[in-house]
């Protein structure tokens, strides 16, 4: 008679209790964050946004999920049905699952592997896919040629992130996340690194479809992009997966830059205050730039999109790494790099 393991049953509950602590706030995150554009965007071109639904209209974005989940969920009658389906649920699955890796604070991360940095730019990568199939299945030039052009602009500004990224790891000489934090214990990286700060932050906009970048949901020629077809229940998992994209990229670039957990200054007053909570001012600082940006200015042309990603950032984020390398062993400050 076979016995059951309570040993294995009691970390199960544990790993999905952990898995709940993370979705959980991160989906009403992705709720408020929606509103918090709208209200942004409303403060710069001086009118009041959302205002009815609940005190301040903070019930806003409860309202927007009803009825988005309430709606029919249409399927054209020559789309792939099956791809259709599975693609929002990929996008979406995709934006959930990189946060496994993010340390929140020194104790607070689902899996602190060796490997994270790989583990979220594998992820990222991968959201490429959701979209390529919904613009596929849909069966819809406008829906296909939206497709191609978010794919092209995704794989044009990851290659600017991974130098980006390359740059951050020669001064640390480890891929694990918590490690990353913990070497700006002295000085953010944000100070010696400011022009690849600049690099991520943009080529983040862009790798989101972000405002001034968003031409792959460019209405005025496309309709809406490779979800033209989408309605309801999947359109929101597009949503949902875009808004997650941007807190992560937010965390990210907190982490690889901003010092992730530690506090500004090293004295009692700021170690009193607990690091998740340094954390996420730190990445709400940086989804204000998001959401500032998309206030401010004018959406961008796809060739002057491409002629930045191709012919500015990546000849700067190469030749910064290649600067970074060389005082690093001029001045034998190289890390020994671990595995």
């Amino acid at each position: 008679m076979e016995i059951i393991n309570f040993d294995n049953l009691k970390y199960f509950f544990i790993l999905v209790l952990y898995v709940l602590a993370i979705i959980g706030p991160l989906l009403i995150a992705v709720a408020f964050l929606t509103y918090l554009e709208r209200k942004v965007i409303a403060l710069v071109q001086y009118r009041k946004g959302p205002n009815v639904v609940g005190f301040f209209g903070l019930l806003q974005p409860f309202a927007d999920g009803v009825k988005l989940f309430s709606k029919e969920t249409i399927i054209p009658a020559s789309s792939s049905k099956l791809i259709f389906v599975l693609a929002p649920m990929i996008s979406f699955s995709l934006s959930l699952i990189a946060w496994s890796v993010i340390p929140v604070s020194e104790n607070i991360v689902l899996s602190n592997i060796n490997v994270g940095i790989l583990y979220l730019f594998a992820v990222s990568s991968l959201s490429i896919y959701g979209i390529i199939m919904a613009g596929w299945a849909s069966n819809s030039k406008y829906a296909f040629l939206g497709a191609l052009r978010s794919a092209a602009q995704m794989v044009s500004y990851e290659v600017s992130i991974g130098f980006v990224i390359v740059t951050v790891l020669l001064c640390v000489g480890s891929l694990n996340l918590s490690n990353i934090v913990l070497a700006q214990k002295n000085c953010w990286f944000v100070l010696p690194l400011f022009p690849m700060f600049v690099v991520f932050v943009i080529s983040a906009l862009a790798e989101t479809n972000r405002a001034p970048f968003d031409l792959p949901e460019d209405e005025s020629a496309l309709v809406a992009g490779y979800f033209t077809e989408y309605s309801s229940m999947l359109f929101a998992m597009f949503f949902l997966g875009e808004y997650s994209a941007m807190i992560l990229m937010s965390s990210l670039g907190t982490i690889l830059f901003l010092g992730g957990w530690l506090a500004p200054f090293d004295n009692e007053i700021f170690n009193a205050i607990p690091g998740f909570i340094w954390f996420f001012l730190k990445v709400g600082v940086l989804l204000f730039i998001f959401l500032w940006v998309r206030a401010t200015l004018p959406r961008f042309r796809y060739d002057q999109l491409m002629r930045l990603g191709w012919k500015v950032f990546l000849p700067l984020s190469l030749l910064w790494v290649v600067l970074t390398a060389t005082f690093l062993i001029f001045f034998d400050l190289l890390p020994n790099f671990e595995s």
